[in-house]
């Protein structure tokens, strides 16, 4: 049986959310020119989570939208089959705008690099700036990196980090599951 740890608690979590709109709205102003885009599916969530407590921050006109990156992606066929696309979301253009591509967890890079190959289909964005819940930061295949980090994380190769959420877990948690 796999060693399963908790390695960020409700609490914690609630806490870094927080922390990750302060950084927004600290770098992004009034948000006259940006726009918040989660990435299916796993971004989605945080980028839903963002979107709602910007909100309640006072931040009402900011474009929100979701993007499916599954024709993009270079493992679109797998031996289990192919991979099951999701609805994108998106009306707005992202021309000339500060795009904050938002996803739960950046592992090597080609989650991004697909969303990025997707998102020219919605214009030329003046700046795409990539959020995540949890940077695993030492098993990077692409040069990647984020402007906001909710979490950074060392794991070895076989440790796996699942973003946890009370919609569909009951919890608000980060997990850490190793063999």
């Amino acid at each position: 049986m796999p060693d399963t740890r908790t390695i960020h608690n409700s609490a914690r979590f609630g806490l870094t959310i927080e922390r990750l709109c302060r950084h927004l709205i600290e770098e992004h102003g009034d948000f006259s020119d940006s726009c918040l885009i989660g990435i299916q599916t796993g971004g989605v969530q945080l980028a839903e989570r963002l979107h709602h407590r910007l909100a309640e921050l006072g931040v009402t006109s900011l474009p929100y939208g979701k993007l499916d990156i599954t024709f993009y992606r270079d493992d679109f066929r797998t031996k289990a089959g192919p991979l099951t696309a999701h609805p994108t979301e998106i009306d707005f253009l992202v021309e000339n705008k500060r795009v904050v591509l938002v996803d739960d967890v950046l592992f090597s890079g080609r989650t991004v690099l697909s969303a990025m190959t997707a998102l020219n289909h919605f214009g030329r964005a003046a700046a795409v700036e990539l959020l995540v819940m949890v940077d695993r930061r030492f098993r990077r295949t692409l040069p990647v990196q984020a402007n906001y980090r909710g979490l950074v994380v060392d794991t070895l190769t076989d440790e796996y980090v699942d973003v946890q959420w009370a919609e569909t877990h009951g919890t608000d948690q980060i997990i850490l599951t190793g063999s």
